[in-house]
């Protein structure tokens, strides 16, 4: 029974890392690349949008996140990064284009910006980005890794509790 503790444990906390380390990514992407997004859609002058779409944009080349999908069986046009990415390099065009531009032209500009960068549903207003892009290029290997390890650790505890449940009756 002490060799199925050791091994419980062991197994949770590789499950506990692996949950951090997609934490820490997720914080990351958020950092770098959504927050500069929301930021760039709330923005009131061309000035600061293009500051921080700039920023996003950064850091999506700096990850070469600029072409494929993020899925794995099959391609679907909400996880296509290619679009996604020259969407957002065609708003930092028309950003720039507006500089000179009236007033209310450069509202339009932002108002299309906004609506290019977020959507609303019923949780409010969100950030549009390819699904699971914050774990492209590695989407197989990181879903792979998901099952095998969240199987194994629901799988080692329920031998665990048969092996206990056995000890005591």
């Amino acid at each position: 029974m002490k060799k199925v503790t050791i091994f419980a444990v062991i197994v949770s906390a590789l499950w506990l890392a692996a949950m951090i380390w997609f934490i820490c990514l997720r914080v990351e992407f958020n950092q770098n690349c959504t927050g500069y997004l929301k930021q760039a859609a709330d923005a009131n002058t061309i000035e600061l949008a293009i500051d921080r779409l700039d920023k996003a944009i950064d850091y999506v080349e700096l990850q070469d996140w600029t072409d494929g999908y993020t899925s794995i069986l099959w391609k679907t046009e909400d996880e296509n990064i290619g679009f996604w990415y020259k969407n957002i390099k065609a708003s930092r065009v028309e950003l720039e284009k507006a500089l000179d531009a009236s007033q209310m032209e450069q509202t339009n500009v932002l108002m299309k910006l906004r609506e290019t960068l977020t959507e609303s549903g019923e949780d409010g207003t969100y950030i549009t980005y390819p699904c699971g892009l914050w774990k492209y290029p590695k989407n197989l290997e990181f879903s792979l890794f998901s099952w095998f390890i969240n199987l194994l650790f629901v799988g080692v505890w329920i031998y665990w509790l048969y092996k206990l449940a056995n000890e005591y009756y």
